[in-house]
């Protein structure tokens, strides 16, 4: 085993990557619940939804494991599962198997650019300064999720964002797991990240907001898997429907560029608390990265659970201390174990992972002095990324006003034959995704 995953030779051990799978887990296990509640509104049965969403996950993290060896987690993307639902009523009269048919149809086409190569080249062509500011975008993205999670941030009509109110028990549990989360990290305790999930979820007892579970055991149900190719009461299969409908076409082509650059952003950010990447921004073991990746969002489509994707929620694994394909292979082994006990894991509160993901945001964001910030082809694209990607709430897209606002700033200041072909291409691409979005 240790011969395979490498383990003594990065520093680790088979305790310390089941320590991180479980952290990178329990960070995730949310979606177990919240993508079945989601789907629901486009009418995927539940019981279905928490299998598939449990199996899709648990599958394609193992193999992210054996395939690629570093410690990244997959889940059925939020987001894109809302769009599914939007898909569903607005294109394909009410058939969720069509829309899964669109994830299908993404997917397979990602993953055929993986293997031509473009996938890899164009994040060749990304400038370091703008992938250093992808890291820094997501270090402030991760941690606003998790202050989301918590209620300690929240929408405001007047302001957008305000400050929750201090009074709610989610409000509490947050903050006492940031609290947790810190002293543990001060007093250099392994597994801080972990231990400051598990206080908040106890703690969140009292509170009413670590709920007791609905049961132990629950029953798979596997009726989605297939869902493309399953036929509506006309006899027409979703993914038919697909093909033949432009705007469904569309539809892909919108989700695809989320995915395209969604997972290179993240894993450019497990990279960095992974200590695989290296003085220039390469993340080691891209291609492999990629084409579990890219097979996991047609994978998704197929077992009717919206595309999967790497979460980057994964840097709280890699924070705390995953280094190998190791902490994977366990995270997806708790993602199976709980189809069959989603009502238990299903109790931990998003809130309870606050602390964790605000710590990796602390982590992550140090690479803003890495940034030259007095040169404007480096520093404005790098801000727009910066500010964009929590500001938008969406890794692609503030990675696209980097892009675009690379390609401005290089021509503005006469400097661009330095631009690279593939970064014109894809700042192009992003253009005609933001007018099509």
């Amino acid at each position: 085993m240790d011969k395979f995953f490498k383990t003594a030779e990065r520093g680790s051990s088979v305790a310390q990557e089941l320590r991180a799978g479980l952290t990178t887990f329990l960070a995730m296990s949310y979606i177990i619940a919240l993508n079945p509640l989601i789907l629901s509104d486009a009418g995927v049965p539940i019981s279905a939804t928490i299998t598939s969403t449990c199996f899709g996950a648990g599958i394609m993290t193992i193999l992210m494991g054996l395939f690629a060896n570093r410690p990244l987690a997959l889940a059925s993307g939020l987001g894109i599962n809302s769009m599914i639902v939007v898909a569903t009523s607005a294109y394909c009269g009410g058939d969720w198997r069509a829309a899964m048919g669109v994830i299908f149809l993404e997917g397979v086409v990602i993953l055929l650019l993986v293997l031509c190569g473009l996938r890899q080249a164009i994040m060749d062509a990304i400038p370091l300064s703008l992938r250093h500011a992808i890291s820094v975008g997501l270090g402030l993205f991760v941690a606003m999720i998790g202050l989301a999670n918590a209620g300690i941030i929240t929408g405001d009509g007047g302001t957008l964002v305000a400050l929750g109110e201090v009074t709610q028990p989610t409000f509490i549990v947050g903050a006492i797991s940031i609290v947790a989360t810190i002293v543990f990290a001060a007093f250099d305790i392994k597994g801080s990240l972990l231990l400051g999930i598990l206080v908040a979820v106890v703690c969140g007892i009292p509170l009413g907001v670590t709920q007791a579970p609905a049961g132990v055991l629950s029953i798979p149900d596997f009726s989605s898997f297939g869902a493309p190719f399953q036929a509506d009461a006309a006899g027409t299969m979703g993914i038919v429907k697909v093909v033949t409908t432009p705007a469904l076409l569309v539809l892909a082509f919108s989700l695809m560029m989320s995915d395209f650059f969604d997972t290179m952003g993240t894993a450019l950010a497990v990279a960095k608390e992974g200590e695989f990447v290296d003085n220039e921004g390469n993340v080691e073991n891209m291609r492999e990265i990629l084409i579990v990746d890219s097979c996991a969002a047609w994978v998704g489509g197929l077992l009717g659970a919206s595309s999967i994707t790497t979460f980057v929620e994964s840097t709280s694994g890699a924070a705390d201390g995953g280094r190998t394909g190791l902490s994977s292979i366990f995270c997806g082994l708790f993602f199976i174990v709980c189809a069959f006990f989603a009502p238990v894991i299903a109790v931990v509160p998003g809130a309870a992972t606050c602390g964790a993901l605000v710590y990796v945001g602390y982590l992550m964001i140090s690479e803003v002095t890495e940034i030259d910030w007095h040169d404007m082809l480096e520093g404005l694209p790098a801000f727009l990324t910066v500010a964009g990607i929590p500001m938008t709430y969406s890794i692609s897209s503030g990675i696209g006003l980097g892009f675009i606002g690379y390609v401005v700033v290089a021509i503005a200041t006469g400097k661009a034959k330095t631009v690279k072909p593939l970064m014109w291409l894809a700042s192009i691409a992003f253009v005609l995704y933001f007018i099509f979005s």
